[in-house]
């Protein structure tokens, strides 16, 4: 069971690798759109100047502003659910992968105290794995609650997503 505690450590730190890498590429994303963003105003502001009349002005904001921005957004929004879901499906695995690990620990380490215990102790060895197949059921409990945990995570990300383009105002031309 030496092996346990640097399971533990090397699942910690893809845990916090995940982490990191999506909160760099989350920081990225942030950077890249305010940069479009700001391009994006300055053009529109630009534009905007070359109109002659105030309804001229306001068609072009509704028309093309107000729509790109909204485009924009979703975009936006897009790429940080595409974050957010890759970095839930690898912290799932990891997750998974801790699971069975420690189910395989624990398996290994109740038959090798069953196998040698000592003539005459066979009814607390039965007693003792009654137990131990009740903890392997609650096992698989826990790891079917934790896929259910992400599985919903992604069902949320997914219907923000979903909300979002149902929404999104369609361009007339």
């Amino acid at each position: 069971m030496s092996k346990s505690p640097q399971k533990a450590i090397d699942a910690s730190k893809a845990a916090s690798r995940v982490a990191m890498e999506s909160a760099q590429a989350i920081a990225s994303i942030n950077q890249k759109t305010a940069q479009e963003f700001a391009e994006l105003i300055q053009q529109r502001v630009s534009d905007l100047m070359k109109a002659h009349d105030p309804k001229t002005a306001f068609d072009y904001v509704h028309a093309e502003v107000l729509q790109d921005a909204a485009k924009e957004v979703m975009h936006y929004q897009q790429q940080l659910m595409n974050v957010l879901k890759s970095g839930n499906q690898e912290l799932s695995q990891i997750a998974e992968e801790m699971i069975q690990a420690s189910k395989s620990d624990l398996i290994h380490f109740v038959n090798d105290a069953t196998n040698n215990a000592p003539v005459g102790s066979e009814a607390y060895v039965s007693i003792f794995k009654t137990s131990f197949n009740n903890a392997l059921q609650n096992f698989e409990l826990v790891r079917a609650a934790m896929a259910d945990s992400f599985a919903s995570f992604e069902k949320s990300v997914e219907s923000v997503s979903n909300l979002s383009a149902a929404k999104a105002p369609s361009k007339k031309k």
